[in-house]
């Protein structure tokens, strides 16, 4: 069922938001070569309790830690481990918190030391898909306008889009309906209504949209990077509010 939000219910989401763009911020401020993803996500956990929320993902289906740190060709879900950052990597950090019954969901591709071009356009296309997503998109759009325009976008630089993880309603819960996919076809699908909420999450792979999954692993085909960037969106009638940014 799909939940649209109320004045009262937007503002609280602003809060959850919020906390997920600062925990965002400090994460990439802190972020070494050398450091483990594990205290990099520490560093997450420790923020988001200091604020008095909930990290939205600890303990979600069974996820042992706050934040999912994928690397490389690592798409999402990777869990925070041992695993040494080094300079030139792909480091995507997804975090979400709860506060005030409401959750925020966002996620950074980040790198530290000198990174190839090539992934470098990787990171920046991604991110440019999100903002390609949200161009025009307003009450009475659709869900596939916003595939649509993801798709469109990274294909038209020979990118992969994921099409096993897809984006999708946040609130309450973390997980509400609809399915946001980064795929599809313009004037499709569900359509916008006022107060809808939604985490927006392009997944793009420098080689195949295919993925290899195994548990919580989710891999490229090709052994080629991915990149993902994510942000909560309300749309309202006044058009679209970026809520963890």
């Amino acid at each position: 069922m799909i939940t649209v939000k109320s004045q009262k219910e937007l503002e609280l989401m602003r809060e959850s938001g919020k906390i997920v763009r600062d925990t965002l911020l400090l994460v990439e401020s802190k972020i070494r070569a050398g450091m483990t993803t594990k205290e990099l996500d520490k560093i997450a956990y420790d923020y988001i309790i200091s604020c008095g929320a909930k990290p939205s993902f600890l303990g979600l289906y069974g996820f042992p830690s706050t934040c999912c740190i994928s690397i490389d060709e690592e798409v999402v879900h990777g869990f925070p481990s041992d695993r040494v950052i080094k300079p030139g990597e792909i480091v995507s950090v997804d975090v979400g918190a709860y506060y005030n019954g409401f959750h925020g969901d966002a996620a950074r591709s980040l790198y530290v030391g000198e990174i190839s071009p090539e992934k470098k356009k990787l990171i920046d296309v991604t991110r440019e898909c999100f903002f390609k997503a949200i161009d025009g998109l307003c009450v009475g759009s659709t869900i596939g306008d916003i595939g649509y325009a993801v798709q469109t976008h990274a294909e038209s630089n020979g990118y992969g889009v994921v099409r096993e993880m897809v984006g999708h309603g946040v609130g309450r819960k973390l997980h509400e309906d609809p399915s946001v996919p980064n795929y599809g076809k313009a004037g499709t699908g569900i359509r916008i209504r006022n107060g809808m909420t939604l985490a927006i999450e392009p997944m793009i792979n420098m080689g195949t949209h295919k993925v290899i999954i195994d548990g919580w692993s989710c891999k490229t085909a090709d052994g080629l990077p991915s990149a993902h960037y994510e942000n909560t969106v309300a749309i309202t009638e006044d058009g679209v509010e970026i809520l963890t940014l």
